[in-house]
């Protein structure tokens, strides 16, 4: 599978470019007064907590950014890794390791955290047909690397933003009249490949969602008996998402109402990074 399409990697090439110049902007002091150039070292990753991988190929396009880099993972995306476990070994200048070493740790801490969530939600839903999503709460400029964490998890991709799919929220319905007429006039100016998804909150909004003929019909802070109720009403004419203020102690619930997607927007806006640490 192509991990990157062209887009995306000029997106990811701003971004490391980015983060270089936030952390060196006119050089490291402290690197190019002790470290002579000429020097290699061999780095090693360790993972100091256990959870699962993510951001192995962002950290290897960081290093190259400096130059040339002999790198070897250890583990894989994705890959469960226990507290101690090397991840990764980096042969590069030294001057370079150390240059490039908080930015790698930040994209690999990050990215390992929200697939370690993401990954323990995605177990507690193991034994339904629900998938778990992503939402569009990511921290702006990553929401690349933040998703890509997420399909690490074992998780999956919602929307990447407002322009490859139409979600008609509160505000939309109110503009336009009403959940009919909005679904009506989205579908009037968008080819059919785009999918429109309505938020709604009663199950008299449902029947009007559905007869409408929304493709995803999101079940926004209901609680699971009205969910169970609405996935029958849907009966399989639309796709079911359930959204808001779901959690691991509620998550198992959620998803038994047969619902056929669970967003929970903690996966990415509130991730507690997993420790990593770099040693020579």
């Amino acid at each position: 599978m192509q991990i990157f399409n062209s887009i995306q990697d000029e997106h990811l090439e701003q971004l490391i470019s980015l983060a270089f110049e936030e952390d060196l902007f006119s050089g490291d002091i402290a690197t190019e007064a002790i470290m002579a150039q000429e020097e290699y070292k061999v780095a090693t990753l360790t993972a100091k907590a256990d959870g699962i991988i993510s951001g192995l190929k962002i950290a290897e396009r960081i290093i190259a950014y400096l130059g040339e880099a002999e790198f070897t993972p250890l583990v894989e995306d994705g890959d469960e890794v226990k507290k101690g476990e090397d991840i990764l070994k980096i042969r590069a200048r030294y001057d370079h390791l150390l240059k490039s070493e908080r930015i790698m740790l930040n994209f690999l801490q990050r990215m390992s955290g929200i697939a370690t969530a993401t990954n323990r939600l995605v177990k507690l839903i193991g034994h339904t047909n629900a998938k778990l999503l992503d939402t569009r709460k990511t921290v702006p400029g990553h929401r690349l690397t933040d998703k890509m964490a997420v399909r690490h998890g074992g998780g999956t991709n919602h929307r990447m933003g407002l322009y490859d799919m139409a979600m008609l929220k509160d505000n939309h319905i109110k503009a336009a009249g009403g959940i009919t007429p909005a679904v009506q006039q989205v579908r009037k100016v968008t080819p059919i490949s785009i999918r429109i998804e309505v938020e709604t909150s009663t199950l008299e909004q449902v029947v009007e969602a559905v007869e409408a003929g929304a493709d995803v019909i999101m079940l926004d802070n209901m609680d699971t008996a009205s969910m169970k109720e609405a996935v029958a009403i849907i009966n399989g004419r639309a796709k079911t998402e359930a959204s808001g203020n779901i959690n691991e102690g509620t998550i198992a619930a959620v998803a038994e109402t047969g619902v056929d997607y669970i967003s929970v927007g903690s996966l990415t806006h509130s991730v507690r990074a997993l420790d990593i640490s770099m040693n020579f």
